[in-house]
């Protein structure tokens, strides 16, 4: 069995699907409304399990009723949360999403200040039970520390490479693969070049990155070439989360020593395939969906 640990935040999701996104300031009618567990390292968490690999999911949650029921969700979904720290009279983290028609979507996120940034207490945590260590960007001591434990260890590092305020050149110098979004990439590089921006990034790792670029797929260097895997045809619902269940299938991939182009395959097959329903884990595959659905493009 292929074991993973997801390392970063998880918030509560609160989205309201509308039939355009707001151009402009005033009033809105929503068509639905749906309640659910968010978060780049949990969702990634999620997917992982769902593909059938053992999670452990680690990060903060305050003892208010959105901590428990985000751990209640996970642990319902399959994800160990046996590592969590649950803080006492701490909020915890929440989004506000707004998602149109076609499936893009605008997230507001609330990163809750009540919950300590301090990540010292990973190093009780063995890392050698792990495969693969997975982190996002939004817990930045906990990356940092849980990618250092994971090199320690020789385990493989994954880094959901996001936007965040902090400077992440060091969590990508840590990191074994960094998939970044492409604003994660702008944002690092300075330049909206695939190519250059990729470049740049590989300048500050030994590992390999990539960039998604939502329905034109993702990109990645192979020894300094630019390498493309298109983006899947689906009638697409909501995008929320996508790009967090393709690093949590990325993750199980190269845990299981995937080549390269098999492994941002699966995960952009994955990724579609979650795009084709509401929420960012409703839609989430298992290997056998999976599979099949590659079939297709054989």
């Amino acid at each position: 069995m292929t074991r993973i640990a997801c390392i970063g935040i998880t918030v509560l999701d609160r989205i309201w699907y509308l039939t355009d996104l707001p151009k402009e300031g005033g009033k809105f009618v929503a068509n639905d409304y749906k309640e659910v567990g968010g978060g780049p390292a949990a969702t990634a968490a999620v997917a992982a399990a769902k593909l059938g690999a053992t999670v452990d999911f680690i990060g903060r949650v305050g003892d208010d009723d959105t901590g428990k029921r985000l751990l209640a969700e996970l642990e319902s979904l399959g994800v160990n949360t046996r590592y969590s720290r649950v803080y006492k009279g701490a909020r915890s983290s929440q989004s506000a999403v707004l998602v149109d028609a076609g499936g893009e979507r605008i997230i507001a996120n609330y990163p809750s200040p009540d919950l300590p940034a301090d990540a010292s207490w990973l190093a009780d945590i063995d890392f050698s039970q792990w495969d693969a260590v997975l982190a996002d960007v939004r817990w930045h001591d906990g990356a940092k520390l849980a990618f250092t434990l994971a090199r320690q260890q020789g385990i493989p590092a994954v880094l959901d490479g996001d936007v965040t305020p902090q400077d992440i050149a060091e969590l990508v110098a840590l990191s074994d693969h960094a998939a970044f979004s492409a604003p994660g990439l702008t944002r690092l590089t300075g330049t909206e070049d695939i190519h250059l921006s990729l470049k740049k990034a590989q300048t500050l790792t030994n590992g390999h990155v990539y960039v998604t670029q939502g329905s034109q797929g993702c990109y990645w260097l192979e020894n300094q070439q630019l390498q493309h895997q298109p983006g899947f045809s689906v009638d697409v619902v909501d995008t929320t989360g996508a790009g967090d269940v393709f690093h949590g299938a990325l993750a199980l991939a190269i845990a299981q020593n995937n080549a390269t182009a098999d492994a941002v395959r699966f995960a952009s097959a994955v990724a579609a395939l979650k795009c084709t329903r509401p929420g960012g884990r409703a839609g989430i595959p298992d290997c056998d969906q999976t599979r099949s659905f590659l079939s297709l493009y054989v």
